[in-house]
């Protein structure tokens, strides 16, 4: 009966089994009575961690109190109100971004698309739907980590960011890391890891290994943005592979 209880133990939630099916990694279900517990094709399933269900004290950012509170609102408006570059001509709002101000984890994007745009929170739409069921795979909420982008406004066309525009957010993107403290950065796509590395190497070439963000030296794993994944379904192994590395390096939670 132990094993048995074990067994039931490591199984992953139904929230969890869908992710990892939107990921593509197979999950091998033990027969009842075994004493081998469910596993990933590809890494172990960690458990699922408690969603917060706390109250939203300021827009986007999750159970932030007292002298934290007061920072980000700040920081908040700041962006809000930035005019460093020609973007703030064509935005519809800023994108500040969202998550918890305790998250060990800040995944950082590329920019504001349309749907950003419009709703003011990055990652949504079927990109946005995929990052939450990535997350999930690996056991995690989107409230339970800091989501953000290179930039906090959405170039024309969803163009990629020029050097200038990139340069000019710089600053909220570093006040947003030195608030969080994160233990982890997962770059997510070419232009959020190039910007966070400061290199032009292809995104190939990043994946698989551990960066660091300086001067901080926060540790930094590169994986795929999920709207290249929805074109390029065959590439979500190897965004696994990249989420489990991030795991065994940071626990989330």
């Amino acid at each position: 009966m132990a094993g048995s209880s074990e067994s039931r133990r490591m199984r992953p939630d139904p929230r969890q089994q869908r992710a990892l099916g939107a990921m593509d990694v197979q999950i091998w279900i033990p027969r009842a009575g075994s004493s081998v517990p469910a596993v990933a094709a590809t890494a172990p399933v960690p458990p699922s961690a408690a969603l917060s269900m706390e109250p939203d004290p300021a827009p986007g950012i999750m159970a932030a109190s007292g002298p934290e509170l007061a920072a980000w609102t700040e920081l908040r408006a700041e962006v809000a109100a930035c005019t460093r570059c020609d973007l703030h001509k064509t935005r519809t709002q800023t994108v500040f971004g969202t998550g918890s101000p305790q998250a060990r984890w800040l995944v950082i994007g590329e920019a504001p698309g349309a749907d950003e745009d419009r709703q003011g929170e990055p990652f949504v739409g079927r990109a946005g739907q995929l990052l939450t069921e990535m997350l999930q795979a690996v056991g995690l909420s989107r409230e339970q980590v800091f989501i953000a982008n290179i930039l906090k406004c959405r170039p024309p066309e969803n163009r990629d960011p020029k050097p200038e525009e990139a340069k000019s957010c710089e600053n909220h993107l570093q006040k947003q890391i030195a608030l969080l403290q994160p233990g982890l950065i997962i770059a997510v796509g070419r232009i959020a890891a190039q910007n966070l590395l400061g290199v032009d190497t292809p995104i190939g070439k990043l994946r698989g290994q551990v960066h660091a963000y300086e001067p901080a030296g926060i540790p930094v794993v590169v994986t795929y943005h999920p709207a290249y994944l929805l074109r390029s379904p065959g590439q979500k192994a190897r965004a696994w592979e990249d989420l489990c590395l991030a795991r065994s390096l940071v626990a989330p939670v």
